[in-house]
């Protein structure tokens, strides 16, 4: 069995709070109630105020070994992980909180692919 990594974090900053990362063979599946009782940075905080994402087995793996640093972006409608990135070319400056490289990527092929798309059709007129 392979199990995705869960991510616990304060409902108002998006701060993490606890990350349970990836698990596979022989493991079983917990539920919140049994994190918040495993866990001594859950079981000390209100539930209310504490949000989880479930992610895939090893979902996002390459942003995680990436980064440096990562929390919930809570400003939308629905959270999402923002990502803390150095960037090689400027140490000087300070990282921000950005969304995941692997869907910056995604992001840039798809346009890529559409500009290619759209030269293609004007040179075949």
């Amino acid at each position: 069995m392979q199990i995705g990594r869960k991510i616990y974090y304060d409902l108002a900053t998006g701060n993490i709070i606890q990350d349970i990362g990836d698990c596979s063979d022989d493991v079983i599946e917990t539920t919140v109630e049994q994190d918040f009782a495993a866990y001594a940075s859950l079981a000390e905080r209100v539930p209310e105020t504490v949000g989880c994402l479930q992610l895939a087995y090893r979902e996002k793996e390459q942003d995680f070994e990436a980064c440096s640093g990562y929390r919930v972006d809570v400003s939308g409608e629905t959270p999402s992980l923002l990502f803390l990135y150095h960037d090689p070319n400027a140490p000087e400056e300070p990282p921000v909180y950005r969304k995941p490289l692997s869907e910056v990527i995604a992001e840039q092929d798809a346009r890529i692919a559409d500009v290619e798309l759209a030269l293609a059709e004007l040179f075949t007129v």
